[in-house]
């Protein structure tokens, strides 16, 4: 007996078009499901990019690096001081630590090969800068004897036995006050402020070479993009300190329109 069933291969795509639908569903589908799932995990998650977790500021403290180095602090000028006073108010914070390069005090095999350079060689390095090390420090207002005794007494710590000069002796008139030189009651801060000055005894010595990525003085390229940020901006980094430039440029003992002033002189001379 010959078995009449027969089994039914037929498929439900008929037509070209179709196979088409089926194609795109196979495609669709899958996506859509998995954009709900997202949605699902999420529940519509938003980011405020006008709120306050995503101003310039919030954005720019969560990535302020952890340490900061200062090159150079702004300190009272005397012309006068001795080695050991030169060095505690500028050299240490390079020398103290080694940074950059720079021998640290008191490490004989650092200051070795220095010293036999010779005390004129050592000097000229440190009143001229070299490699990495701004002229003077970074302090253009030191003295040239106060370079060379800070330098002398350094190289004394790492070995040598160079004779540290004698200070000059002092003006009979240099202490005495000058009356017509004080300020006015009524005067405000930002009047008497002087941002050359402040510039040649803090900021120069980061933006006179352009170390750490800081925009050196008088480069219209690098000042272009800080310059459009406009002047508020500029002084609220520089009051407040941005990426490796800490507030005030590492003296917080200056005024506030002393910072200010000090980028407005930098900004007119870099447009």
């Amino acid at each position: 007996m010959i078995d009449a069933h027969v089994e039914d291969h037929s498929t439900p795509i008929k037509t070209p078009q179709q196979l088409i639908v089926a194609v795109l569903l196979a495609f669709l589908v899958p996506i859509l499901l998995i954009v709900m799932i997202v949605q699902l995990v999420t529940g519509g998650l938003r980011v405020e990019t006008g709120g306050a977790l995503m101003s310039e500021d919030a954005v720019a403290t969560r990535l302020h690096p952890v340490g900061e180095v200062t090159l150079a602090q702004a300190t009272p000028v005397t012309g006068n001081r001795s080695g050991e006073e030169v060095v505690k108010a500028v050299c240490q914070t390079c020398h103290g630590a080694a940074l950059l390069g720079s021998p640290k005090i008191g490490d004989a095999a650092a200051w070795k090969p220095r010293i036999a350079q010779g005390e004129k060689t050592l000097v000229e390095h440190a009143l001229k800068g070299i490699r990495a090390m701004p002229a003077k420090g970074g302090n253009p207002d030191l003295s040239e004897l106060e370079v060379e005794r800070a330098t002398i007494w350094m190289a004394n710590q790492g070995g040598a036995r160079f004779k540290e000069p004698a200070a000059p002796p002092a003006s009979p008139t240099a202490a005495t006050p000058v009356a017509s030189t004080a300020a006015a009651p009524g005067a405000s801060a930002s009047a008497k402020a002087d941002g050359a000055t402040v510039y040649q005894t803090v900021c120069s010595a980061c933006h006179g070479t352009g170390v750490l990525g800081a925009p050196k003085f008088g480069d219209k390229a690098a000042w272009k993009p800080r310059i459009a940020q406009g002047l508020p901006v500029l002084h609220e980094h520089a009051l407040k300190g941005i990426r490796t430039m800490p507030a005030k440029g590492g003296n917080a003992s200056l005024p506030d329109a002393e910072v200010t002033a000090a980028v407005d002189y930098m900004v007119s001379r870099s447009k």
